[in-house]
């Protein structure tokens, strides 16, 4: 347990759909939040509005709901330290650009585009990364006052010198970090950067910092491709005299082939993985598992349980492999445990190509209980049902339906069936266990070659849901018009 008041954030871009590596960050901080009593916020960074969109916004809502992240404060349920949307936030920033300034941490900066890339282009041909050059720094008034008046709008640049020199005695600035362990930068590679654009806007290092800490955020948990900004941050939490939260980065979730994971090696936004048919309750478990490992090494475990074994400081810092294979494995293993009604409920949208109203509930209930052991995602069931709602296409079965041995077994059938009670399924199941006994005994057919050919027949497959089930759901009717129509293939 940490002791301290514990205050997490997750904090997207709505700038596309919750990426499954957004969701996996989302997850540790509100493990980390439910195991130590803290507070999980949704804060939205939406700043750039032009690629921002409420689609975006609500399909975050919606991803972090479906999986079961709720949050204790945000832009829907309030709080405390609202606005919880950056863009409403604008009127708080210009006051912590001005103390910078009056402190001494920030000057105005009013190089043009084309100065600035001429500096990168200088550095790049003396094979030198770039840093900016600090020219702006010491403008006198006089300075200032010309370059206004032709017509330039200065940006705010944070002063890593002097922030680094007044909280730490060289320019190494280190810190620890929580999955990592001790890192550290010298600051003098960094460059002064800017905290507010020439049009008024903040920029996201400098936005993050002052949003962070009037949120009183206590802990950043968020993905290594973010180390590099938590330096600035750092300064700038300082610079401001600001508690400076504790970091944790986590390892980057990359595809088999160990490249970036991308849509071109499937799903990655949660909506994308929902309507391929993944329960949340298997993709929050999996994306659990991908650098953590629970004590007791029981990998399939509800999230109440994860948050009660999670510890931070056992994520591993390497990035983590997203095996596809293994999440359809682990989302088999929730659709076969499922409760019945509440997978029935999740599986018939991805039915609804179908005449659904051609069986009861409790009838589709069965269909979904008889089908779902081999599936591993929902809309497979697209596939296993099709002969519950349409004809059987005799295509691949044709061959079988025309030996010998299937035309001696659906004509005996063709006659006993109209007999069965298809409303009793323990005689139906009698019956057929007899007729199978009755052709290994006097023709020395196999039985599993006896029930492909009535399989065939009635579902236009070899293989499928038990056959007492299929017969009943179909009824009688329907069962002998299926077996008269293979005969005439």
């Amino acid at each position: 347990m940490i002791d301290e008041k514990v205050r997490v954030r997750i904090a997207p871009s709505p700038s596309g759909n919750l990426h499954i590596g957004t969701a996996r960050t989302a997850l540790f901080n509100f493990l980390f939040a439910k195991k130590n009593h803290g507070k999980f916020i949704l804060r939205i960074e939406d700043t750039d509005a032009e690629r921002t969109s409420q689609e975006y916004v609500d399909n975050i809502f919606d991803s972090l709901k479906a999986l079961g992240l709720n949050w204790d404060e945000g832009p829907d349920v309030g709080g405390n330290y609202g606005p919880y949307t950056q863009s409403q936030r604008f009127d708080i920033y210009p006051k912590y650009v001005q103390e910078l300034l009056d402190k001494g941490f920030a000057y105005e900066c009013f190089c043009t585009p084309e100065e600035l890339e001429a500096e990168k282009e200088l550095a790049t041909k003396n094979k030198q990364a770039y840093v900016y050059s600090k020219k702006c720094e010491n403008l006198t008034e006089e300075d200032k006052e010309k370059l206004r008046k032709e017509g330039r709008k200065p940006a705010i640049r944070f002063n890593i010198a002097k922030a680094q020199k007044a909280f730490h005695n060289s320019s190494i600035l280190e810190f620890d970090d929580l999955v990592k362990g001790k890192l550290h930068v010298d600051t003098n590679l960094i460059g002064d950067f800017v905290i507010m654009k020439s049009n008024g806007s903040p920029t996201y290092n400098f936005a993050v910092v002052i949003d962070d800490a009037l949120m009183e955020i206590s802990h950043v948990i968020r993905g290594e491709d973010h180390i590099s900004n938590t330096y600035k941050q750092i300064l700038i939490f300082e610079a401001l005299g600001f508690k400076v939260p504790k970091f944790g980065h986590l390892g980057m979730i990359l595809a088999p082939d160990r490249s970036k994971l991308s849509k071109r090696h499937g799903a990655t936004a949660v909506s994308d993985f929902v309507k391929e048919g993944y329960l949340t309750e298997a993709l929050i478990n999996f994306v659990a598992l991908l650098g953590w490992a629970p004590s007791d090494g029981e990998e399939i475990k509800p999230v109440d349980k994860i948050a009660e074994d999670f510890r931070i400081g056992e994520i591993s810092s390497s990035n983590s492999i997203f095996e596809y294979d293994k999440l359809k494995w682990m989302n088999g293993q929730y659709i076969n445990k499922m409760d019945l009604a509440k997978l029935t409920d999740l599986a018939l949208p991805f039915l609804n190509m179908y005449d659904l109203n051609k069986y009861t509930r409790k009838q589709l209930e069965k269909i979904i209980e008889i089908t779902r052991e081999p599936i591993t995602l929902l809309k497979d069931l697209v596939y296993d049902t099709q002969y519950f709602f349409e004809k059987p296409d005799y295509t691949e079965v044709k061959e079988l339906l025309n030996s010998d041995l299937s035309k001696d077994v659906l004509d005996k059938f063709t006659e006993e069936v109209k007999t069965y009670d298809f409303n009793n399924s323990e005689e139906l199941h009698n019956k057929l266990a007899d007729f199978r006994a009755y052709f290994k005994e006097q023709k020395g057919y196999k039985p599993k070659e006896t029930m492909w050919a009535i399989r065939a027949a009635v579902t236009g497959r070899t293989r499928g849901a038990d056959m007492v089930a299929i017969l009943e759901l179909l009824g009688k009717d329907e069962t002998i018009a299926r077996i008269e129509a293979s005969r005439k293939i």
